[in-house]
């Protein structure tokens, strides 16, 4: 009888908290206001402090989207990497901006990731149903990946868990652990998210290092994945950033980790090369149309698009966008080595630009930081425009600084400026792009102390330039965000 009981006991445990029971970590429990995550990396013993560091909820570049609009119910949903009040913990978080309304709803915590690392933050997507899905990456092998999707379609308030598998040869094996996710959802096909696995390799004459390895997979339903296909295994390895032209092709622009002999190969991260499938991940092209044979192996292939090595150059891919004519605009900024400060500068922002026989490169400015990051977008009209806080911050040559909106009307060859925020007392970062961007919800990112650990605050800008805080504290369910303070008079542009 006691046996029973017990038995009882259990059965109810895990059937009464539905979608929470099948794994501890999800929440599902809305929130009282919109608090990003803080983080660092690499200290650096000078007085920048770290390598990297601030207000990173909606990082890093090779995390995409953090932000979808759906025109059937006029909201953009959006997720970051969020935080408990402590600033403990990384609380993957889900929620939307309301077109019709002009307000947010309390966030919903999806997830408890149990880790304070930016490298887990979570990306989203929306399938053709209406479900939202959100992909909880790791940082390596350290930590455990996370599949959650909507219980309801356009509806954040609550998620299960979906126990998602993955071929490998014959078998079928859970699929819980991936990095730098990006997703690509395409109707009637279902999702190609391109992601980076951690394998030790094993080079003669060299010690075993973490080599990432860059790879993807396919899924009709989100739930049971391809095998993946590494698609670049050069030396150390690489980080991408992908982009989509109108669900007809999918493009990767990477850059490369070389060997260093007792140092880690991925602070000297140098070249650029670009990879696209038009046929959902069957097979690969150049830019020129030739198919390339995957995984590439050499430094010099057919999808190099520059060479950067001899020149002694870092290389860092923010974006990658196409004009109407399909054809890839790639954002990217080089530097003279890895760290914070001033002697590694110039940090030269450049687009790199296929027009249909060669790559045109082109300068477009300079920032103060290596992760300075922006989004590059291209209207039908080809106009294109950056988001990005290239401008210098309270932190100066930390992380990000005050966000500017850049404007060009000639595909690159001149830049218009204007600055969206003033007088920050943190460091604006990481300006991420939606996918399907409405003119009203156009760029979203965070702030942060660039030298300390600090609070983090979410913004959005419209295609204008206003900026909108999302509000730290929600004293209604449902919220107008807070209107930032305009520009100074007398100080439009540059």
């Amino acid at each position: 009888m006691r046996k029973l009981s017990i038995c009882i006991f259990v059965v109810v445990l895990f059937t009464a908290g539905g979608a929470n029971a099948q794994h501890p970590l999800t929440l599902n429990k809305p929130d009282h206001g919109y608090r990003g995550i803080w983080y660092s990396n690499q200290p650096s013993n000078d007085e920048y402090v770290y390598k990297y560091s601030g207000g990173l909820g909606t990082y890093p570049a090779n995390h995409y989207p953090f932000s979808v609009y759906v025109k059937k119910v006029n909201k953009t949903f959006f997720c970051y990497g969020g935080s408990d009040e402590a600033g403990k913990t990384l609380l993957h978080m889900a929620s939307y901006f309301d077109h019709k309304t002009g307000k947010v709803p309390r966030p919903t915590i999806v997830l408890d990731k149990k880790t304070d690392n930016a490298h887990d933050n979570p990306v989203m997507n929306v399938d053709a149903e209406g479900y939202i899905w959100i992909f909880s990456t790791a940082h390596g092998t350290n930590t455990p990946s996370y599949i959650h999707k909507s219980l309801k379609p356009y509806d954040v308030s609550a998620f299960e868990q979906i126990m998602a598998t993955r071929k490998t040869g014959d078998k079928t094996i859970p699929l819980d652990n991936f990095s730098y996710l990006q997703s690509w959802y395409q109707p009637g096909k279902g999702f190609l998210n391109l992601f980076t696995h951690y394998d030790r390799n094993v080079i003669p004459g060299q010690p075993k290092k973490p080599r990432r390895t860059i790879s993807f997979f396919t899924s009709k339903d989100g739930a049971s994945y391809s095998e993946w296909q590494d698609l670049a295994l050069i030396e150390e390895g690489h980080y991408q950033t992908s982009g989509s032209y109108r669900d007809e092709k999918i493009g990767s622009a990477f850059n490369f980790h070389p060997i260093k002999q007792g140092e880690n190969g991925l602070n000297y991260r140098t070249n650029l090369y670009y990879l696209e499938t038009a046929d959902f991940g069957k097979t690969w092209q150049s830019v020129k149309g030739d198919t390339i044979r995957i995984p590439l192996a050499q430094v010099t292939n057919n999808a190099l698009v520059q060479e950067y090595q001899s020149q002694g150059l870092n290389v860092y891919i923010n974006d990658l966008a196409y004009d109407d004519a399909g054809r890839p605009v790639i954002l990217f900024v080089t530097s003279k080595g890895y760290q914070a400060g001033p002697g590694e500068g110039p940090r030269q922002w450049l687009t790199a630009r296929f027009d249909g026989k060669t790559w045109v490169i082109r300068p477009v400015t300079t920032s103060d930081n290596n992760y300075d990051m922006g989004s590059l977008y291209i209207d039908s009209r080809g106009v294109w425009r950056i988001v990005c806080p290239t401008l210098p911050g309270p932190q100066q040559f930390n992380t990000g600084g005050e966000m500017a909106l850049l404007t060009s009307k000639d595909q690159g060859k001149t830049w218009r400026l204007e600055q969206l925020t003033f007088q920050s007392v943190y460091n604006h970062s990481y300006a991420r792009k939606p996918v399907h961007v409405h003119d009203d919800f156009f760029a979203f990112w965070a702030d942060g102390h660039g030298r300390e650990k600090s609070a983090s605050r979410l913004y959005f800008c419209d295609k204008k330039g206003h900026v909108f805080m999302l509000p730290p504290v929600m004293k209604a369910d449902f919220e107008r965000p807070l209107p930032v303070k305009k520009q100074p008079a007398g100080n439009k542009g540059r």
